[in-house]
């Protein structure tokens, strides 16, 4: 079996109890089949959903604030669990102190469950590490227009070894959707409008975070940028043609190419049939004609939006048998619908050899990134440098290669003497700078008042430090979402 083989630090017990033993002569496979066959239902349900601890008044996922909380960590992980969702991008924490909670949380399950499988954790990391004082790095619309696939792994290891540090084990990143209309609201999380040149840069940024052993997801397979009037979530009207050769390729040549691990569905439908219920994209193209054999995760709450949504499940349990039957093995961010599959599988609605298939894929990949050997007993990471003068260069140089100089009538440079105005709402805002997937934008947009943790200068002010403050002029003109124009006028002037 292909793919990362990194092992969580830590010692392997010189000898366990009954439940977590094994012949040393095993090979993987044997052993992670064993493993499935002294589960219960409960724990082999455990293994496929997530868990996010969610403060009142968080909202960073669509229709996040639906969604009742689900309860204690403790009692949520009785029977094991699969995921742990974004302990450090979520709100912003100290790094030290929530690896020091992390590893705690690892080990209680290790030596508190029967079982003793530690969590796959993932976190956000379009941008770099989604985490509180991390470095961000360019938006995907600069990876593109850099054209340096070199410089776009360096970045990507980088971010992965950042996380690994902190006992990450996956990130949700890259977004391999073509973009071909302007109006779509996620853009700017994508890298171009040419599907080889999407392909070729998101391979690149898949080897730079699995050469670290955290797993890259990709998403959204597929579709999703393709939404009738580039309204997010919308119906996806795409021929068999316009599939094959601008969405799909980009997946294609990075599960071939890059061996990615693991692959998010799409929230989309396309001709009528949602992506998270549809076997001919999950199963029959993803693993039986491109021979994808890692985890496909949900897009968050995206198996309970089958119901909610687009209204093809008459309730959760009906949408989580509907995906688990398509090919979707883990619920993100927690278990809203697959938390059903217990009674379903009990009831005979649901064949408990899907949930087995998901559960070995499961399985098999925490066996990958060294998890069922892995104890945590060593001591936590303390102080990591998530903001080092490696990460910086790293951005600067991919921030400068990404500048593209349209036309240049006679403006360039800016001859002695000459005045400068700088208009715009957001000239002098600092989270303009930033792709709306950082940390700043993402997270902190909800905690005003607390630090952003770097230093950065704003448009207005790096020209004023450039040209001279008497030589630059200032007019913000209106605001970004208002339909105030009675600023025009003096923007005009400037």
């Amino acid at each position: 079996m292909t793919g990362v083989h990194a092992v969580v630090d830590g010692p392997v017990p010189a000898q366990a109890d009954s439940d977590h033993d094994r012949s040393d002569g095993h090979d993987a496979e044997t052993r992670v089949r064993e493993l499935l066959a002294r589960m219960t239902t409960e724990e082999k349900i455990a293994q496929l959903v997530g868990f996010w601890e969610k403060e009142d008044g968080e909202a960073v996922a669509p229709l996040q604030g639906e969604f009742a909380d689900s309860g204690r960590l403790e009692d949520f992980a009785r029977h094991g669990l699969g995921h742990l969702t974004r302990p450090y991008g979520t709100r912003p924490v100290d790094s030290a102190a929530r690896a020091a909670w992390l590893w705690k949380f690892q080990r209680d399950l290790v030596t508190g469950t029967r079982l003793g499988i530690p969590a796959i954790v993932h976190e956000e990391c379009l941008t770099g590490l989604s985490a509180w004082k991390a470095a961000t790095f360019p938006t995907p619309l600069a990876w593109g227009a850099a054209f340096d696939p070199e410089l776009v792994t360096e970045m990507a290891a980088a971010i992965g070894a950042s996380m690994r540090a902190l006992g990450i084990h996956q990130g949700l990143s890259p977004v391999l959707d073509v973009i071909r209309d302007p109006r779509w609201g996620r853009v700017d999380e994508c890298i171009a409008e040419d599907p080889y040149l999407v392909g070729t840069i998101g391979t690149s940024y898949v080897r730079g975070l699995q050469s670290q052993g955290v797993l890259a997801t990709l998403k959204h397979f597929a579709g999703y940028s393709a939404s009738r009037a580039g309204r997010n979530f919308g119906p996806v009207h795409a021929g068999p043609r316009e599939l094959a050769d601008v969405l799909l390729p980009p997946f294609e040549m990075a599960i071939r190419d890059g061996d990615a691990r693991s692959v998010m569905h799409s929230y989309a439908e396309i001709d009528g049939v949602p992506v998270a219920a549809d076997p001919t994209m999950l199963t029959d193209l993803l693993r039986d004609r491109w021979g994808f054999d890692g985890t496909v995760v949900a897009d968050y709450y995206g198996v309970a939006f089958l119901n909610l949504l687009h209204h093809v499940a008459a309730d959760h349990a009906d949408a989580a048998a509907q995906a688990l039957a398509a090919g979707l093995d883990i619920e993100l961010p927690t278990g809203d619908a697959f938390l059903t599959l217990t009674e379903s599988v009990r009831a005979g609605a649901v064949d408990e050899a899907l949930v087995d298939r998901a559960v070995l894929r499961v399985l098999r990949q925490k066996q990958e990134l060294g998890l069922l050997d892995a104890t945590f007993a060593d001591e936590p990471p303390g102080a990591v440098d998530l903001d080092s003068p490696e990460h910086r260069s790293i951005a600067r140089r991919l921030a400068e290669e990404s500048i593209v100089l349209v036309a240049n009538e006679g403006v360039l440079p800016l001859p002695a003497g000459r005045r400068v105005a700088v208009v715009g709402p957001n000239a002098d805002r600092q989270g303009a700078l930033f792709g709306c997937y950082s940390f700043l934008n993402h997270v902190l947009a909800h905690h005003p008042g607390v630090e952003t943790g770097f230093e950065v200068p704003t448009v207005l002010e790096a020209v004023r430090a450039e040209f001279g403050a008497d030589r630059v002029t200032f007019a913000a003109g209106c605001e970004v979402d208002s339909a105030d124009r009675s600023g025009f006028d003096e923007a005009v002037a400037v």
